[in-house]
């Protein structure tokens, strides 16, 4: 049996999958934590990475590949040391250095145009930004910038000359998915310098063998990618398909043919791990949003599903504006939440919890019409995340969405993603091999109710 394995270096661990090449099937998996926080040293994922594969986990694995969070700012000096802990997607220090470089360049649209998205705090370039303004000896020791699963990758292969791919790359802020090149006039504005970038591979090239001591001698690692776009490539995921995912932050991304450019900063014009495009929206108040509803009615997650799915669609006029944390899209970071339309007669826990269930789905609902919006094409939607575990969640989302919501198996599909690709590169095809021992979604279908849309943009509007 031939062998591949697929990593995930998320924020809060490291995965590891081990997949039989031909089929799609698991044979065995692996997990190590990282430590929390926004800011952290690389060192940190390769420990996790080298914890999760011991006990012989990549043992005759023919091929792997890294898939990681996005964003993630890994500066290098000229002797290849990290400069300084890489900032995270999630460390928002940088909000200021977004507003200068958008004004910069002339305002969202002319961001948009050029790298497919406005800067947000979460893109590379603006953590640069920030870095060449408050640590600026730091700034002036940078000699190549990377992001986490690029650095992985080469550590893996312990290659001096690393590569990336177009998917990860396009979450930077300083690459045109639209032409697949670098914008290195928009690097040297923001950091004030042109530091060496890694070379963007094809999607199924191979990197090198792993050389990298302490682990087996495996002949092929992919070139990698980032989280989204490996969850796309593990879900198999094509033009047509939308995925919605419900985690700590929510998101919907889609698989397309053409390249996007919002103006508005909603959907971000990111590029896919096989030649496509993904643009995508991101939320911050997704799965928290559930937990926080069944804290306030102090009932467990499941009791908390039980009253939401008893009390009628539109929770008789309850709305709840799930702004918990602030929110990125759309783009309040100093909002909180709101539940509005309350009378004596709906203020019970049933109408409450399903007021939480529907809020938080109507904001992944403005987030796909952001996507049709831009011309994406919707024809399923899928819907993944720890939030996707939840009965309320399965069966109200078609109420809200208005389409029926297909529901993979609960899955790594980060990593399954990472290890697709890693059987590509092995098998160097022209297309990622079709997995015949992944299991077909089930599928929700409701009728929708236009009821509750309708209150809850009364209450955004308000």
């Amino acid at each position: 049996m031939s062998l591949v394995a697929g990593v995930d270096s998320s924020t809060q661990g490291t995965k590891i999958v081990v997949r039989d090449t031909a089929t799609g099937a698991l044979v065995r998996q692996a997990r190590a934590p990282h430590t929390e926080g926004s800011e952290i040293d690389p060192e940190v994922w390769w420990r996790a990475l080298l914890a999760a594969a011991e006990g012989g986990l990549l043992d005759g694995v023919d091929a792997i590949g890294v898939a990681a969070q996005q964003h993630g700012m890994v500066t290098l000096d000229e002797a290849g040391r990290v400069v300084r802990p890489a900032l995270l997607w999630n460390d928002t220090r940088s909000a200021g250095a977004a507003a200068d470089l958008t004004e910069e360049l002339g305002g969202p649209a002319a961001w948009a145009q050029a790298a497919g998205s406005v800067p947000v705090a979460s893109l590379t370039v603006t953590k640069l930004r920030w870095l060449a303004e408050h640590e600026p000896a730091n700034a002036e020791r940078v000699a190549g910038v990377l992001l986490p699963h690029d650095w992985l990758t080469a550590r893996l292969t312990g290659s001096s000359d690393p590569v990336t791919d177009r998917g990860d790359a396009s979450g930077t802020g300083y690459f045109a998915p639209a032409t697949g090149e670098y914008r290195r006039d928009l690097l040297r504005m923001a950091l004030g310098s042109e530091p060496r970038l890694p070379r963007v591979a094809g999607p199924a090239e191979t990197a090198g063998p792993v050389r990298a001591p302490g682990l087996p001698g495996i002949g092929t690692v992919s070139v990698g990618t980032g989280d989204n776009m490996g969850a796309a490539l593990g879900l198999a995921a094509r033009p047509g398909d939308v995925v919605v995912s419900i985690g700590t932050s929510g998101t919907a991304f889609a698989v397309a043919e053409r390249s996007t450019a919002d103006p508005s900063g909603q959907v971000a014009g990111f590029a896919d791990a096989t030649g496509r495009f993904l643009p995508l929206v991101c939320t911050l108040n997704a799965a928290r949003v559930l937990t926080a509803g069944a804290q306030a009615l102090d009932v467990s997650q499941e009791e908390f599903d039980a009253l939401a799915l008893a009390a009628p669609p539109g929770a008789g006029g309850l709305t709840v504006l799930p702004y918990l944390d602030g929110e990125r899209t759309p783009n309040l970071p100093d909002a909180t939440g709101a539940l509005s339309g309350m009378t004596r007669a709906n203020l019970r826990p049933d109408r409450i919890a399903r007021a939480f269930v529907e809020g938080m789905l109507c904001g992944l609902a403005d987030a796909i019409d952001a996507l049709v919006d831009q011309g994406v094409p919707v024809h399923r939607v899928l819907l993944i995340g720890g939030g996707a575990r939840s009965e309320a969640v399965t069966a109200i989302a078609p109420q809200v969405f208005g389409r029926p919501v297909a529901v993979p198996e609960a899955g790594e599909y980060v990593a399954d993603g990472a290890a697709r690709q890693a059987a590509w590169a092995l098998a160097a095809t022209p297309a990622p091999p079709e997995w015949s021992a992944m299991a077909a979604p089930r599928v929700s279908e409701a009728d929708p109710e236009p009821v509750i849309r309708e209150q809850y943009a009364a209450a955004r509007g308000a």
